[in-house]
């Protein structure tokens, strides 16, 4: 008698939205910030291609930061700005000085 079929999948680590958003959050730190605004494609394109992370994941993760308020996207579509600056500096979400 043999075993059913099972087939074995690796754990993705950004499967969660609040694992990829945080994640998101880290590369958003060492973006370079153009007047405000953190290209898109450098932010994806590290998440997906380093990372090794789904499109449906990064999708999670960003959609996690608009709706917490954290970022919002510009109106060319191309970035994304932060939502608000703290009055201490800080960047949202993340605890650091804009100037680090």
């Amino acid at each position: 008698m043999s075993k059913p079929f099972e087939k074995h999948i690796k754990d993705r680590p950004y499967a969660k939205p609040e694992t990829a958003a945080a994640r998101l959050l880290e590369i958003a730190k060492t973006l370079r910030i153009d007047e405000g605004r953190m290209p898109i494609g450098e932010w994806n394109s590290t998440f997906i291609w380093k990372d090794k992370a789904s499109v449906e994941e990064y999708t999670l993760g960003r959609d996690k930061l608009i709706a917490d308020g954290i970022i919002k996207l510009h109106e060319c579509g191309g970035f994304f700005m932060w939502k608000d600056q703290t009055p201490e500096g800080e960047l949202p979400g993340t605890g650091q000085p804009h100037d680090a």
